[in-house]
């Protein structure tokens, strides 16, 4: 597979790109958990079927310590037994953020008050902002086929 336009060579791109990725940097430089960031990261890229992000995420989370039972149970965190409270809260808060157009009214107040229970006001920020970003990191590169399986850790840091 073919990506229809490289997204790092593109004078346009790859500028607006920096900025994209300037906002992960100040989401990471938050104290919202790396570990709940991944699988945020991984959860709404699943989703939004990006194998070029699903891919990165799932090396880079593997990379960091993460285990394989709980990557591979990400799609499946409701029924799964190894996540915590609070990342289940962030899962299903990725999950309805996600999945705007699916729910009338969009991110229910049960899923924000939950969520609002295990993370403070600057968490609850970059963890909005993250779904924000991902969705647009996704959505760069489901409509501009990037392809999935090359990804390196740390490949764009």
């Amino acid at each position: 597979m073919e990506a229809r336009l490289n997204l790092l060579e593109n004078p346009f791109a790859a500028k607006a790109i920096k900025h994209f990725v300037a906002v992960g940097q100040a989401i990471a430089d938050t104290t919202l958990p790396a570990t709940t960031r991944e699988l945020v990261l991984l959860r709404a890229s699943q989703i939004n079927g990006c194998g070029y992000c699903v891919d990165m995420h799932t090396k880079d989370a593997a990379h960091a310590g993460e285990s394989a039972v709980r990557l591979n149970l990400v799609a499946v965190w409701r029924e799964a037994t190894v996540f915590t409270d609070a990342e289940r809260a962030a899962l299903e808060l990725a999950e309805e953020g996600t999945r705007i157009a699916d729910a009338a009214g969009g991110v229910s107040d049960a899923v924000w008050a939950n969520a609002a229970k295990h993370y403070d006001e600057e968490q609850l920020a970059a963890l909005v902002t993250l779904i924000a970003i991902i969705n647009t990191f996704n959505r760069l590169n489901v409509i501009t086929q990037q392809p999935a399986g090359d990804y390196q850790p740390g490949q764009h840091i």
